[in-house]
């Protein structure tokens, strides 16, 4: 199995930046796409940006210019860089993994945007 492990959320201003990582342990060598995805209060957890094994990257529109998900896959860790953080970017955030015919999930780091 593979275990995910959130850090580096907290208290940002509107403007600011925070960057968050997400370290894997386990049988890592059975995963496939790795991603971050986000939860508000009271709205569905919505998928932020997505990488593959590969490299390759997806973003939503709504973070798209501002946010930047990277792996290291030497220490095994997936990171997403925040930018221009705004106050609807206030959320749980939380990372996943495919690992084929399972979905791993981590604990969740909270962001808060606010002044």
């Amino acid at each position: 199995q593979v275990q995910l492990v959130e850090s580096g959320g907290g208290l940002v201003q509107p403007g600011g930046s925070l960057r968050l990582s997400c370290a894997a342990s386990g049988n890592i060598f059975r995963i496939y796409v790795m991603a971050w995805y986000r939860q508000a209060p009271g709205k569905q957890r919505d998928l932020v940006a997505t990488i593959s094994r590969a490299g390759n990257t997806n973003y939503s529109d709504s973070v798209k210019g501002r946010f930047t998900i990277s792996r290291d896959n030497a220490n095994n860790t997936v990171y997403l860089q925040m930018n221009s953080l705004r106050p609807e970017d206030t959320a749980d955030y939380v990372c996943y993994c495919s690992l084929g015919a399972t979905d791993v999930w981590g604990q969740g780091t909270q962001v808060t945007v606010s002044s």
